[in-house]
């Protein structure tokens, strides 16, 4: 499990200490609570604490740390919240974190169109907080409640990207500090362009390695005149997967499908005191015109009864909704509580709606019998599911039982023109996966972008792909 413990490291000298005091006082710190909470994510790797903190209250900061970190030849490594799954906060050859925590601030709302501009500390549910009085609403969201600029960085996605697609379809535009501590602006407001290389989804995605996202515009969206949600239950897994593979085939517009199974239910109803049928089910959520909502949910009613699915139960007061879905996006707690004192391992796989079925059934197939719990959920109205499998840390069989499964649904993904994270990221944990997935020839070319990119290997070095 300790995959950096023999990693070369780039420490920061006492000279590079002073300086670093000198230019940000009592916002740099070596406490080592601190440290060790910036060298812990939510990936099963353990602390990994940097060298220092930094904790930035501007683009000046940001692009001064750059400059020292240069200067003394040590990693930089963003930091939002550190809610990251694949070890991407990490500093596993030393060096600095950079907290972006405190650069909190929403620049501008435009809301004619649509758009808004952030620092990249803000939080999403921060963001729909202050614009709801605009009758706007941003609508992509991890389970998290993580930083935008964090969510660019992974490409991250979540519950509504069925409808409204990942951060990689809603960031406009970045401002982002370069490894020579230059500031640069990707794009500008405009709808769409064709002025150059695309550099916003050259950094969205790119995990903190090519340049550090300081400043994220993105899309709004107008709230929905009418929004219902419905839960059905199945009596089988098979028949709920193979439903939301019907209604996506029938072009149905729905704005979220998830599924849990029966140990995904029986964690969140313990967690969020709720009373959910205890097998395999669908949580729906249908957005637009009153009439289009109720046209929309009869038709999927309608398949998934074909597949054996009970009627629907509806959710259509907003509180309701509202603890019905953040029950779902705290499932990834829920388990936890599954196993107390256990370790996560949280795998993420998407593939070509048509092979869905196929892919978790197969899963399923490899966890029984494992020794440790394990539940799935899943965004399966595009192809993207999770195993969370709760391990005892102590057991090195466990671990090496996790990551078998692991490896063998992440072939299994690639093979049926799948890939290996729909949402996570690559980070350290899914690095051996990017060759088996794009071949050895594209890794070249997303090795010789971070050499021209960041020539000194400063920027949160160690992760997407290897410098050699």
């Amino acid at each position: 499990m300790q995959l950096y413990e023999n990693r070369p490291k780039r420490h920061l000298s006492e000279q590079g200490i002073a300086e670093f005091v000198s230019e940000f006082g009592e916002r740099f710190t070596q406490n080592m609570a601190l440290r060790e909470q910036h060298g812990t994510d939510e990936s099963p790797y353990p602390v990994c604490p940097p060298d220092a903190v930094v904790f930035a209250s501007s683009t000046d900061d940001v692009v001064r740390a750059v400059q020292l970190c240069q200067r003394w030849q040590v990693p930089l490594i963003p930091f939002g919240i550190g809610s990251s799954m694949e070890g991407h906060i990490l500093p596993i050859e030393g060096g600095v974190t950079l907290d972006l925590s405190r650069m909190n601030q929403i620049i501008a709302v435009n809301a004619e169109d649509a758009t808004v501009t952030v620092q990249a500390g803000v939080l999403r549910q921060q963001l729909n907080e202050e614009i709801r009085h605009t009758g706007l609403f941003f609508p992509i969201d991890p389970g998290a409640n993580a930083s935008l600029g964090g969510m660019a960085s992974t490409r991250a996605s979540g519950t509504n990207a069925v409808r409204y697609g990942t951060m990689r379809e809603n960031v406009v535009s970045l401002k982002v500090v370069t490894a020579e501590g230059k500031v640069i602006r990707t794009s500008s407001r405009a709808r769409k362009s064709s002025a150059g290389y695309d550099l916003t989804r050259l950094y969205v995605g790119s995990e903190g390695t090519l340049g550090i996202i300081v400043e994220v515009t993105l899309r709004v969206y107008p709230v929905p005149e009418a929004i219902s949600a419905a839960v059905c239950n199945f009596a089988t897994l098979q028949d709920a997967v193979s439903s939301v593979i019907d209604i996506m085939q029938m072009g149905i517009p729905v704005a979220r499908v998830e599924f849990m199974d029966d140990r995904a239910v029986r964690a969140v109803n313990r967690h969020s005191q709720l009373n959910l049928r205890e097998t395999p089910l669908l949580l729906f959520e249908f957005h637009g015109s009153t009439a289009a909502v109720a046209e929309h949910a009869q038709q999927a009613q309608e398949i998934t009864q074909s597949h054996g699915g009970m009627d629907f139960e509806w959710a259509e007061k907003a509180e309701e909704r509202s603890r019905l879905w953040t029950a779902r996006h705290k499932a990834y707690f829920a388990g936890l509580q599954m196993r107390p004192g256990a370790r996560s391992v949280s795998t993420d796989v998407c593939v070509p709606i048509s092979r869905l079925a196929d892919c978790v059934m197969q899963t399923v197939t490899d966890l029984e019998g494992m020794p440790f719990p394990f539940k799935i959920v899943g965004h399966v109205g595009d192809g993207n599911f999770h195993v969370q499998m709760l391990l005892d840390e102590q057991s090195e069989n466990e671990w090496a039982l996790s990551e078998e499964v692991n490896h063998r649904l992440v072939r299994r993904a690639i093979q049926m023109d799948g890939t290996c994270t729909g949402e996570h990221g690559i980070g350290i944990h899914k690095m051996e996966f990017l060759k088996e997935e794009h071949g050895e020839d594209a890794l070249d070319v997303m090795r010789r972008i971070k050499h021209a990119l960041d020539p000194a290997n400063i920027l949160n070095p160690g992760k997407i792909v290897s410098w050699d």
